[in-house]
């Protein structure tokens, strides 16, 4: 089989992966941006402020990716079926992720709500303990939210019409801004809660932008929603159908946890190094979490269009994606990393004025500028694999990466060396490259085992 990628196959699938990317895109930014508009107007009320919230985030931000990665397995499942040219699926499959999700939302609720209990376990200081307390009890009512809306956007995402989903985070990021001075600065009769705050305007968010998309959907007269409805007849809950979602989710949901979690608990292992280390960790965290968007966007969209191809049992046109992909992929970390030397001063004055922070942001920044192509290379790599419904392995990849290697290394950098808070990124630079590197061998066995087994892909 002759799989080479020419320059007419390269700019179909790119004009394919650009319409799709493009929303998804704005989307994640919004997302993203919710935990960028809390750090800026929280370390505008003090560094103490936003040091609670890092931590706050550090905590939610991987149980919420666990919990939504779980249930984006939605995308592919439905991907397939439109693949397979069995649409009349959809709407059950749908049906059975959204009580996955009521399932999932309920027990995070509970779950982040008694995580304030863990903080001094953890070794956070005393003094930031009361305000990532409140902001964790308060952003733990949007869990449900946040469920449901995975399910209802991997629906409009598989079915290439992920535009309804970038309009409402668009109206949720624009709102967030208001409801977060609101509760910070106690307006309206409200009590002052400083960055607390932002956890209990960013739970009302949630639940803005699900009750928001759950009306459109209803409404909608757009002809893939009305072929493919599922708000009508709305089945019980299907064991099988939940089976398979969580065979599918569960891995990938823990994949993102490993990966998210490194970043996360980086604030928590920083954290005996003062407010200034925490703060200037979060003005580099929130920077290279917004250029990530990029190529987990792709990554995405890969999903999507490698579970179409899937389906159809296309393997020359899945190949020939899969290519286009990752030169996509290389191009956007150059220049992701240009962006970031050229810029990094100016970065960090979007978060600070302390200069303290200011300085030990930049000089974290330009470790960030080392593993901006290690980290999009492994994240769509991993989108791809998910698109052919394989997750277990890279879950395993990711556990062993992150967490045995990364991790350890990053707390005995920070804790029993002398390296401060950028300890802590040159393990994660270490991790993200072993990951790039294992994940890339998977998907070449993958394509070597898929090629054997069910030759007729290559017709």
């Amino acid at each position: 089989m002759s799989s080479n990628l020419t320059f007419y196959d390269f700019k179909q699938h790119s004009l394919r992966l650009g319409t799709l990317v493009l929303p998804i895109l704005i989307t994640q930014f919004c997302q993203a941006a919710l935990g960028v508009v809390d750090a800026i107007m929280a370390g505008g009320v003090s560094a103490l402020d936003l040091a609670a919230v890092s931590i706050g985030s550090g905590i939610w931000l991987p149980l919420f990716l666990l919990a939504t990665g779980t249930l984006i397995a939605t995308t592919p499942l439905i991907g397939e079926q439109i693949g397979q040219k069995t649409p009349h699926h959809v709407p059950h499959i749908t049906q059975q992720s959204l009580w996955a999700a009521i399932c999932i939302g309920t027990i995070g609720l509970v779950v982040v709500s008694v995580t304030p209990n863990l903080l001094g376990i953890m070794g956070v200081p005393a003094d930031i303990q009361p305000k990532a307390s409140q902001y964790l009890r308060f952003i733990a009512w949007g869990f449900p939210a946040i469920a449901c809306y995975a399910v209802l956007r991997s629906y409009c995402e598989a079915l290439a019409r992920p535009e309804p989903v970038t309009i409402i985070s668009l109206i949720g990021l624009f709102i967030n801004i208001p409801i977060n001075y609101i509760f910070i600065h106690g307006l309206f009769g409200f009590p002052e809660l400083g960055g607390a705050g932002c956890g209990l305007a960013t739970a009302c968010v949630l639940w803005i932008n699900v009750i928001l998309l759950s009306i459109y959907l209803h409404k909608s007269k757009h002809h893939k929603f009305n072929e493919m409805r599922f708000f009508y007849n709305f089945a019980k809950p299907d064991r099988k159908q939940i089976g398979k979602l969580f065979r599918l989710g569960v891995p990938i949901g823990i994949s993102i946890f490993f990966e998210a979690s490194l970043f996360s608990l980086a604030s928590i292992v920083i954290s005996p190094l003062g407010a200034i280390a925490i703060a200037s960790h979060q003005v580099a965290i929130a920077v290279t979490s917004q250029l990530f968007m990029i190529p987990m966007s792709v990554a995405m969209a890969l999903t999507i269009m490698v579970s179409n191809r899937y389906g159809e049992k296309n393997w020359l046109a899945l190949q020939q994606v899969q290519r286009t992909g990752l030169i996509w992929t290389v191009c956007i970390a150059l220049c992701s990393m240009l962006g970031v030397w050229i810029f990094r001063e100016n970065l960090a004055d979007m978060f600070t004025d302390n200069p303290e922070v200011k300085a030990q942001a930049m000089y974290l920044l330009l470790f960030a500028i080392a593993y901006q192509l290690v980290d999009g290379w492994q994240v769509n790599i991993a989108g791809i694999l998910r698109g052919m419904q394989d997750t277990q392995i890279p879950m395993w990849i990711t556990l062993f990466c992150y967490w045995l290697i990364a991790l350890p290394l990053g707390i005995y950098l920070v804790r029993f060396t002398d390296t401060g808070a950028q300890g802590f990124w040159i393990a994660l630079v270490t991790g993200l490259s072993l990951a790039s590197v294992l994940l890339t061998l998977r998907l070449n066995y993958r394509q070597r085992q898929v090629l054997n087994i069910n030759p007729r892909y290559a017709n």
